[in-house]
């Protein structure tokens, strides 16, 4: 009898993920470059701003992603990998209008510190549940623990987590560092 229960509990899944990977290549053909072997859950997902997102190769972007980047771009480098339910914004609501509500603000009325660019580099582990705000850069090899609220960019190989996130330390000494991309870069 629970065996039946695990086959049907994975049938379940099954018109989602089917749905997912009907639509994938027409999402993948939209965004500003999506690299080879990206895999990526759209209509499980919340992606506004397709024109502005690149991929790099053999990144996956999870079901329950939310991705604003309507206004500012989205740079997400190669063989980066999120948790579930990450969330990028690259932009703000305007909240300095008298005589306005935050919601009539249009887009034009904007202003150019509103937006910024998010761009994720190389081999970067985003735990689940990171929400990283727009003018964010982390760096290559960098690690952002579960939960983090990203407000401002680190250096490569730094693992930051926290509300507002801050650097935990380092991944590699500056000498391992150096042997880590001598290995996969040839540098």
């Amino acid at each position: 009898m629970k065996m039946i229960w695990k086959i049907l509990m994975k049938m379940s899944l099954a018109p989602s993920y089917l749905w997912d990977k009907l639509w994938a290549p027409v999402w993948k053909r939209g965004m500003k470059h999506c690299g080879k072997g990206v895999y990526l859950r759209p209509m499980s997902s919340d992606i506004k701003g397709l024109e502005n997102l690149s991929i790099g190769d053999g990144t996956s972007i999870p079901k329950g992603s939310t991705f604003y980047c309507t206004e500012a771009p989205l740079t997400i480098g190669k063989k980066v990998i999120f948790g579930p339910r990450p969330t990028i914004i690259t932009g703000d609501h305007r909240i300095d209008m008298i005589g306005k509500y935050i919601i009539d603000v249009t887009v034009d009325e904007k202003l150019p510190e509103n937006d910024a660019p998010v761009v994720i580099e190389d081999d970067v582990w985003c735990g689940t549940n990171v929400t990283i705000l727009k003018g964010v850069t982390i760096g290559r090899g960098s690690v952002v623990a579960a939960g983090a609220v990203v407000t401002q960019s680190f250096p490569p190989y730094s693992i930051i987590g926290g509300v507002p996130a801050k650097l935990l330390r380092k991944r590699f000494t500056e000498e391992q560092i150096k042997e880590h991309e001598r290995l996969l870069y040839g540098k």
